[in-house]
């Protein structure tokens, strides 16, 4: 009994270990959306450039809802690429996320708009209800409106191909990703 004492530490050792290995494989950023295969949240609210918009003007083919703002570096970075996705076609609304109204005007302007319409969300309501917790990030819609997933952080050419577009490809959309 005493000798199975001393293998004691090295067992315990070996379960942290192992541990320790399955946590290096996991994305840290990977974060499941708890309103993943449900419908958008029902929202009504006014527009970047003035006008208002429903939930329900989302639907009709599949498409990108990306939440963004001037304060955040990162979507700076991003942006050029929805540009890139939006001249191929891709579908892709804006939720401009606790911003500076004319400072949002002014990215726009300078920066491009990839959008089809850019939500505002002063207060973070819709975000709250969406579960955003910092921009950027990007939800996928099907047609009806339900989402399909969330990815936190930048969409980039690599996040389009391995993310996007099999999700795109598994929603049975009949469309092919550019």
């Amino acid at each position: 009994m005493s000798r199975l004492r001393l293998f004691i530490p090295l067992l315990v050792f070996a379960g942290l270990a192992a541990l320790f290995w399955k946590g290096l494989s996991l994305d840290p950023n990977y974060m499941p959306s708890a309103l993943a295969n449900r419908p958008l949240p029902a929202f009504t609210a006014e527009t970047l450039d003035g006008g208002a918009i429903r939930d329900t003007d989302l639907h009709g083919a599949p498409a990108l809802l990306n939440v963004w703002a001037t304060w955040c570096p990162t979507c700076a970075a991003e942006h050029a690429y929805l540009n890139e996705l939006a001249r191929r076609g891709v579908r892709i609304y804006g939720l401009n996320y606790k911003d500076d109204l004319q400072a949002a005007r002014r990215w726009i302007q300078s920066k491009g708009d990839p959008y089809i319409a850019n939500i505002l969300d002063p207060a973070g309501r819709l975000g709250l209800d969406l579960g955003v917790t910092g921009a950027p990030e990007t939800y996928l819609l099907d047609a009806e409106g339900v989402i399909h997933l969330r990815h936190q952080g930048p969409v980039d050419e690599r996040v389009w191909r391995t993310v996007f577009e099999p999700a795109l490809a598994g929603m049975g959309s009949g469309r092919r990703a550019p």
